[in-house]
């Protein structure tokens, strides 16, 4: 495979494309397939045969608007239908060319004119499981044109001046991180994707790998080529059977193209993927653990140094990023580092997925540019919190971040910023609670999440996590005492800093944020014995019994 060749795939699905005069892109991912959108796309391939028109009915993976699933792109209109069933099929076909169905119209520019898209930028244009698809919008050219025209120190060096920070949540210069592999000493090394996205309210991993899967094995392909590693795997859950089939279609298609295997684009470069499913354990998203998991062990973390860079999988140096790091890869080498690093803020560069979620209007997968306010993501994008109720909190950095309150939403998205604030960027999860939520409640499910997920390798973790659990449940159930809380601040220092893995060193994050902002709900569980938001089942404290004795 070279350039021309990728310009004659580009060319010929060009012209079968110009052979129809509207595209209709139906949506499916999980979330629409599981509201049906299969039957939907089978209904509208009927209606289109049937009317005689010219119109592609094309598969495709995530378009963002979950909240409004399942959904319809029509190009070159761009008109987006919201709420679809294969009942509006015949309709919307026979508005082809005409006066969009106004009733099922999404009307919300605003939602995606805030956006700006890189990871997702062919996201509901193409289809994932067609590898001509992702070459047509320019697939595969950042590979060809590093192993045929790049020294393997000007892919990374093209990488740490684009400001690249690993979107797994700890941030990690990625073109730092990618030196110290290239030149780490090895016979063999190796690129590792984590896909083991577990934190509670967040899809970006997983949508990625759906609707873009042949952008990850790219992203992957050119790390190899830079690091010098002839091995990947693609660590992903097994609860997520879609994205599995995606990638397995992916990666057969580009071993057909001669994109992965042996003497890459007729050099001497070699790399190939393999899949490697988890079990859904959350400790695993942690790169040691994660690397014993695939070497066959029960997935713990263990102490660092050394570290995967080093020695990694099988002792080997190897490379660890998440999807969305790698998913950005291809953009920066085609388009230049100056030009990524030219999105974002001082220290956070480029843009972020994030998974919005919880009380709010809109629902589902967005990309901004760092240093967008939460505000705007929130209201402007996500569409505020809905009925009559207000915003009360954002929780980031999934169960190991923080809860944000609204005095502090018009923070922009860093880093540093949610550091500051007592938050993480995490992998991207965003949840939103309103006024009907009891921080002190929020607090216990993360750390019950915690607790259930610890590996139990290292006491801080294990049983610091339970305790902090106990004395959550009970404040909740206003039995608890300012003894307890002062006791659960010991805690958390405790295990904040005495914890083998990340897992255990974040875990007190939601109670100290909470803590934090919103200490007056506790005080009004453990000394009026009231919650606030009427979430917490506490009890009203009974009269003093008189005993028996003193009655006679």
């Amino acid at each position: 495979m070279n350039i021309e060749e990728l310009e004659q795939i580009k060319e010929s699905v060009r012209l079968e494309n110009a052979k129809f005069d509207h595209e209709i892109n139906v949506c499916m991912g999980t979330g629409c397939l599981s509201q049906h959108s299969d039957q939907l796309k089978d209904a509208l391939a009927k209606a289109v045969e049937a009317s005689g028109k010219k119109a592609l009915v094309r598969r495709t993976g995530c378009m963002g608007l979950c909240a409004a699933g399942p959904l319809v792109l029509i190009d070159p209109e761009e008109t987006l239908y919201g709420h679809m069933d294969a009942g509006h099929a015949e309709k919307v076909v026979n508005q082809l060319g005409g006066e969009p169905v106004k009733e099922l119209q999404c009307d919300l520019r605003d939602h995606f004119d805030q956006q700006v898209h890189v990871v997702l930028e062919n996201s509901g244009h193409i289809d994932p499981e067609k590898i001509d698809d992702y070459i047509a919008h320019d697939g595969y050219q950042a590979l060809v044109k590093a192993v045929t025209e790049m020294e393997p120190k000007d892919v990374i060096n093209e990488i740490a001046e684009s400001g690249l920070r690993g979107r797994g949540g700890g941030g990690y210069p990625t073109g730092l991180k990618w030196g110290t592999v290239a030149k780490a000493m090895g016979d063999l090394k190796y690129v590792i994707c984590n896909g083991d996205e577990g934190d509670p309210g967040a899809f970006m991993d997983r949508s990625v790998l759906e609707s873009d899967p042949q952008r990850v094995v790219e992203g992957m392909a050119l790390a190899a080529y830079a690091v010098g590693a002839s091995k990947g795997y693609i660590y992903v859950r097994a609860e997520y059977p879609l994205a599995v089939q995606r990638l397995q279609a992916c990666l057969r298609d580009a071993r057909r193209r001669g994109l992965l295997g042996n003497n890459i684009c007729n050099t001497p470069f070699n790399f190939d993927v393999e899949i490697r499913l988890g079990a859904g354990a959350f400790v695993c998203g942690e790169e040691t653990a994660l690397i014993a998991s695939i070497e066959g062990r029960r997935g713990t973390p263990k102490p660092r140094p050394p570290y995967p860079a080093v020695s990694g999988l099988w002792g080997k140096p190897t490379l660890i990023n998440n999807v969305e790091t790698f998913a950005n890869i291809a953009p920066i080498i085609r388009k230049g580092g100056k030009w990524f690093s030219s999105m974002g803020s001082a220290r956070s560069k480029g843009t972020k997925v994030f998974a919005l979620t919880g009380k709010i209007t809109n629902t589902g997968l967005v990309e901004v540019p760092m240093g967008m306010s939460l505000r705007q993501i929130i209201e402007g994008i996500g569409g505020g919190v809905p009925d009559v109720h207000k915003f009360k909190a954002v929780q980031t950095g999934g169960p190991s971040g923080g809860c944000i309150p609204e005095e502090l939403l018009d923070i922009g998205i860093s880093y540093d910023a949610l550091i500051s604030a007592g938050s993480m960027m995490g992998s991207g999860g965003m949840i939103v609670m309103d006024d009907t939520s009891c921080m002190v409640n929020v607090a216990r499910f993360f750390i019950e999440f915690c607790m259930t997920e610890s590996c139990g390798k290292c006491i801080p973790c294990r049983a610091g996590t339970a305790q902090m659990f106990t004395l959550l449940t009970r404040i909740c159930n206003g039995t608890g005492t300012m003894d307890d809380l002062n006791l659960l601040l010991e805690l958390c220092a405790t295990v904040k800093e005495t914890s083998l893995c990340g897992l255990g060193q974040t875990a007190p994050n939601p109670i100290l944020s909470t803590l934090r902002y919103f200490k007056q709900e506790y005080i009004e569980h453990i000394v009026h014995k009231r919650c606030p938001a009427g979430v917490c089942n506490i009890e009203a404290p009974k009269a003093a019994e008189v005993p028996q004795e003193v009655l006679a």
